[in-house]
């Protein structure tokens, strides 16, 4: 499945550099400057934050949520106390769009990461284009001298990157190249099986001052105080928000007696 989303993606690419060429898409985004630091939203929140994923579907569970109102959800999840917000842009797995992120960051005031198969620095540009403050780089699909290169654009405009990791390997290449927000995903991005321990086997090899961002398979309170237990500064969770009648409920749910 994952190779054939980052073939897809690959399409998707040269097909947006046909209608938008990269010069073009630079001059666009000329004087860009992310307005909402991630980071800053994750060091300060006081807590362990939660970044709230937005997303429609997923290639593993299908579809997640009928009525997808992305701005509304957005607003509640913010008024949750959600310290970020990661919208899936991707549309053909998971029912996205960059235009919904756009939508999402015009009514809310915290942080807001395009979370895609990031494959291309053409891909940050258009985050940019879209006002993100954040995009996620994922080191499973990237070649390092690709993902420096998109943390470089990604720096240029402002935009934090979070660098995703699944292994120690994949671990060692984030901090190799500099990655100051690290998202530890519980998930194997080519079975799509979870592992909870994969926090608990990466947080030791972590160095400090960076900014961990727990991923996949939090549904309990439990989960929640686990990876507070281990460290994180962050976790995101977006299935059992999308899937949840009340998402605000789920959220005061999740995080009781850890908030």
């Amino acid at each position: 499945m994952l190779d054939d989303i980052v073939r897809t993606k690959q399409l998707e690419v040269e097909q947006a550099k046909g209608v938008m060429p990269l010069e073009d898409l630079k001059a666009q985004v000329a004087r860009y400057q992310g307005e909402r630091s991630l980071r800053h939203a994750l060091k300060t929140s006081g807590k362990l934050s939660l970044i709230a994923e937005l997303k429609r579907k997923s290639p593993s569970k299908g579809m997640l949520r009928e009525r997808f109102d992305p701005v509304r959800l957005g607003q509640e999840m913010e008024e949750a106390g959600a310290s970020a917000l990661s919208v899936l842009t991707d549309e053909a797995y998971f029912g996205g769009s960059l235009d919904i992120l756009k939508d999402v960051k015009a009514f809310t005031s915290v942080p807001v990461l395009r979370k895609d198969f990031i494959v291309d620095p053409y891909q940050v540009y258009e985050a940019a284009a879209h006002q993100a403050d954040a995009v996620l780089l994922i080191v499973r699909i990237l070649e390092e001298g690709v993902l420096s290169a998109c943390m470089q654009v990604a720096d240029k405009l402002g935009i934090e990157p979070m660098v995703e990791v699944h292994t120690e390997g994949e671990l060692r290449v984030a901090l190799g190249v500099g990655a100051h927000v690290i998202g530890i995903n519980h998930r194997d991005l080519k079975t799509f099986k979870i592992d909870p321990t994969v926090t608990e086997q990466l947080v030791p090899k972590v160095p400090s001052g960076k900014l961990l961002v727990a991923e996949s398979g939090l549904s309990a309170p439990d989960d929640i105080k686990r990876m507070k237990a281990l460290g994180v500064h962050a976790v995101l969770i977006g299935e059992a928000l999308m899937i949840a009648p009340d998402p605000k409920a789920k959220v005061k749910e999740l995080f009781a007696g850890t908030w």
